[in-house]
């Protein structure tokens, strides 16, 4: 054998193993999009409120596939008032299989909407003996949305296109959150400010603790743009609990976002926005649903015309996640309590749903069975995806963390835990951390630790 032919095959070997694979593979996107709105008769919002009677606006799943770094990495928004549990589990293992990838590497985040069904099929089975699931959920349904789901993603993997630049862009927007928790002179919550209210004093309030700014950011390739993806903290209510299906105006702002910029794919998320919602301009009136879609869409206008774009390579990419786990409310760790309540047909339905959630929840956690906490850098951005209901504290935390960083922050992944207060919500009182959380103070040292490790 020549010795040149020799050492032209050896290099060729070295080359493939020892190339880092960045350097060999083209950076990729994929975009998918499934309508999710349930059919009528459907619950929403667990059953809390009345079921889905019309559609006045449809419900999507919207996500992107980044192709070109070891396994794909997928992260999808979901029109839903909440994803957890077991169907946490079901989504990220649907979206895994047909993206070829594992369920570590997928981040599923809910907006929230609250005339909007949930998927929890941990709690749809415990409520399935005693024949009440069907009052929570519509199983069939969300058994076909998880179908559709993995066949539209297989569908649009031949679709993948190549990108070479990543951009952000920010704005304040006006007048649309407000902090909930209205603390009086003994710093004790003295008023909870709902998503709506024609209360003065509540309106008169001060704004409180909320992040103003609302973040986009782009992927290209070369001066194409191909994706736009917003996050913004708040609860996403204006009027709701009438029946009519809607995204409500976050949906209806990233579809005045459609409108105007064709071309592009919109996502948007929700940001840590527990303790956040629009009470304070927002009286519930369908004028008062308007202004608000209005307001979020200028932020979301203004954020993509300040873009700035930058060039990206697979090495800019890198994926990490945290496992944690939240340490339960006292409460709920009498499991004999929950079950008894789930049991007893003389309660009413509501508290034997509650009583699911809580038990499907504290079951999982005293399985040993982990939260994941993940973040997404890209370049000197950094995706970071966080569960529940969590508070504003820790996206702004986040940002203090790393002042150097572009972050977006995407609240209400697993919705297992319900609310995510700070340490010292919990002995303020107000609904958050009295009655809808299922996570103990201790909480917060936990997930402070995770995000730091996640942004190090």
């Amino acid at each position: 054998m020549r010795p040149g032919f020799l050492l032209t095959v050896c290099t060729v070997v070295l080359s493939f193993f020892f190339c880092p694979a960045s350097e060999a593979q083209e950076l990729r996107l994929v975009t998918f999009q499934l309508d999710v709105t349930p059919p009528i008769g459907s619950p929403l919002c667990e059953g809390f409120i009345p079921p889905a009677s019309k559609i006045d606006d449809p419900l999507s799943a919207r996500g992107i596939i980044i192709l070109g770094v070891e396994q794909p990495i997928v992260l999808c928004a979901v029109d839903f008032v909440g994803i957890g549990n077991g169907g946490y589990d079901a989504w990220k293992e649907a979206l895994a299989s047909a993206a070829e990838t594992i369920p570590s590497r997928v981040a599923v985040h809910v907006l929230h909407q609250h005339d909007a069904p949930a998927c929890d099929l941990s709690e749809a089975e415990l409520l399935a003996p005693y024949g009440i699931e069907s009052k929570a959920f519509d199983v069939p349904f969300l058994r076909d949305v998880l179908k559709r789901l993995k066949l539209t993603v297989k569908a649009a993997l031949p679709s993948a296109r190549p990108f070479t630049h990543l951009g952000t862009g920010q704005a304040t927007v006006d007048r649309v959150a407000s902090n909930r928790r209205i603390l009086g002179e003994d710093g004790k919550v003295k008023i909870v400010r709902y998503s709506s209210t024609v209360d003065p004093e509540a309106i008169a309030a001060p704004e409180g603790v909320i992040d103003p700014q609302l973040k986009l950011l782009s992927f290209w390739n070369g001066d194409t743009p191909l994706v736009s993806i917003t996050y913004y903290a708040t609860h996403p209510q204006s009027h709701y609990g009438k029946g009519a299906v809607s995204a409500d105006f976050v949906g209806l702002a990233r579809a005045v976002r459609d409108r105007a910029e064709p071309k592009l794919f919109h996502m948007h998320f929700n940001g840590a926005g527990g303790n956040l919602a629009a009470g304070k301009y927002n009286n519930g009136s369908q004028e008062a649903r308007i202004e608000l879609t209005e307001r979020l869409a200028a932020g979301m206008e203004q954020a993509w015309t300040s873009t700035t774009r930058v060039p990206v390579a697979a090495n800019d990419i890198e994926w990490r996640v945290e496992p944690v786990t939240l340490p339960l409310r006292e409460p709920l760790q009498n499991l004999t309590a929950l079950e008894d309540m789930l049991k007893n047909d003389k309660a009413h339905l509501l508290e034997r749903i509650r009583a699911a959630k809580d038990l499907a929840y504290a079951k999982r956690v005293l399985a040993k069975q982990t939260i994941e906490l993940s973040s997404l850098r890209l370049g000197q951005a950094v995706i970071l995806n966080l569960p529940g209901e969590i508070f504003v504290e820790y996206q702004l935390a986040a940002q203090k963390m790393r002042p150097d960083r572009f972050i977006c922050t995407a609240g209400y992944g697993d919705c297992g835990p319900g609310y995510i207060g700070t340490a010292i919500a919990y002995s303020e009182g107000g609904y958050e951390t009295s009655w809808v959380s299922r996570t103990a103070p201790e909480s917060e040292e936990i997930l402070l630790a995770a995000i730091a490790r996640l942004l190090k």
